[in-house]
């Protein structure tokens, strides 16, 4: 698996967190599950990387 697609996940993972506690700060419940929702996507896609990179090797 290339860097730059664990980077990317990573930075998807960074900006769900940011979304869920911007939605905690302004009680937005809404921003706050976007957030969550990014979150699950991106530890989905990481856990993704590192079967690929297991099969890899």
């Amino acid at each position: 698996m290339g860097i730059g697609d664990k980077a990317k996940h990573a930075a998807e993972e960074a900006i769900g967190n940011i979304k869920e506690a911007a939605g905690k700060a302004t009680n937005n419940d809404s921003l706050k599950n976007e957030g969550r929702a990014d979150q699950a996507k991106a530890d989905v896609k990481q856990a993704g990387d590192d079967i690929k990179d297991a099969f890899d090797k």
